[in-house]
């Protein structure tokens, strides 16, 4: 059995959300009330592949929202339970979903095994970094040629480049796609430096001196909400992928010529029962999702239940090249710019 772990994108959603399952108690409950209510699974699923297996599933909402990112101990406390509870319930992989994997990666989770009786084993969760990279990273190859642009002769900067998902797309990029000109964009310079030595080339650049030279922009970190671009001084036509969460990158760069794709979105080949998707906005709750959440969907497909995506920095392109076969394989497609499915081979 697989698992997502999830939340809704605001306290608002969350409380319209819980009103429509029936918990009263907490929808009609304060952010206090909320930050003490426990982790809920709230639907259950039964997924068919396109080579026609079928596998079972389930949503537990970790009634985490966004509001309480600031109250860390909450934050850690709302994660740790909700994979107690994945666990408990004898889900054999869960996938950690939004803000659930950024909290465990960066409030360095893993020194937290125990929760009250129960020992976290870590080979039943994955943070799905792999397939989000790898679809980002298709969404690169797929949708640049299309408006023009020739990856071989392109500068393509990478915001948010030395956290997991950034620097598995940049290796890909590099080996891979063998893009012109590879710009790094990262808050901290030692792990930039460490990045540029991996990869054998690239220019370490600040945001502002980056967009400029760039012919495709890969956002992987979270965007602030102060944040103002001055779109006059970026290329036409620019594409840009946001692959960050939450996915606002439009909202700061709406301009002519200027294309920007919600990265990291997967659609599968047929509906699926779920309501789960609503949660997360989707244009097409029944068929759409994050693409982490597809990883362990994928993983079940293929038994194969381990912490695929787990640590920081250590995806590779060998486990890129797993999941993402898996991924056509199954029937997952990438999504193009104008929202519609696009297939990718592997």
């Amino acid at each position: 059995m697989f698992g997502l772990i999830g939340h809704s994108t605001s306290f608002e959603a969350a409380r319209r959300k819980a009103s429509e399952l029936g918990f009263d108690h907490i929808a009609e409950g304060d952010l206090d009330v909320w930050c003490s209510a426990p982790p809920q699974l709230v639907e259950h699923v039964e997924v068919t592949s396109a080579t026609g297996r079928t596998i079972q599933g389930a949503y537990i909402d970790s009634c985490f929202v966004p509001e309480m990112l600031s109250r860390f101990k909450t934050a850690r406390r709302k994660v740790l339970n909700a994979m107690e509870l994945a666990q408990k319930k004898g889900i054999d992989i869960t996938a950690l979903g939004g803000f659930t994997s950024i909290i465990f990666e960066n409030f360095n989770l893993l020194q937290h095994q125990h929760v009250r009786s129960t020992t976290l084993a870590w080979e039943r969760f994955t943070t799905g970094n792999t397939h989000t990279a790898w679809v980002i990273c298709r969404q690169v190859e797929n949708n640049a040629p299309s408006l023009g642009i020739d990856l071989k002769k392109a500068t393509v900067a990478v915001v948010g480049a030395t956290g997991d998902i950034g620097s598995a797309v940049c290796r890909w990029l590099s080996s891979r796609t063998g893009v012109a000109e590879l710009l790094l964009v990262a808050r901290q310079q030692k792990p930039l430096e460490d990045l540029q030595e991996e990869l054998g080339g690239g220019r370490i650049l600040s945001l502002e001196d980056a967009l400029p030279e760039a012919d495709v922009v890969v956002w992987v970190a979270s965007m602030p909400r102060t944040l103002e671009i001055d779109t006059s001084r970026l290329k036409t036509p620019c594409l840009m992928i946001d692959g960050g969460y939450p996915k606002n990158l439009d909202t700061h760069v709406a301009a002519k010529g200027i294309h920007v794709l919600k990265g990291g979105i997967v659609e599968f080949f047929t509906d699926i029962g779920w309501s789960m998707m609503e949660i997360a906005e989707m244009e097409k709750p029944q068929r759409q999702m994050f693409a982490c959440f597809a990883e362990a969907m994928l993983l079940e497909f293929e038994s194969h239940h381990t912490n695929f995506s787990w640590g920081r920095n250590n995806i590779t392109l060998e486990k890129m090249d797993f999941i993402g076969g898996a991924s056509v394989r199954h029937g997952f497609t990438t999504l193009n710019l104008q929202g519609l499915p696009q297939a990718a081979a592997a």
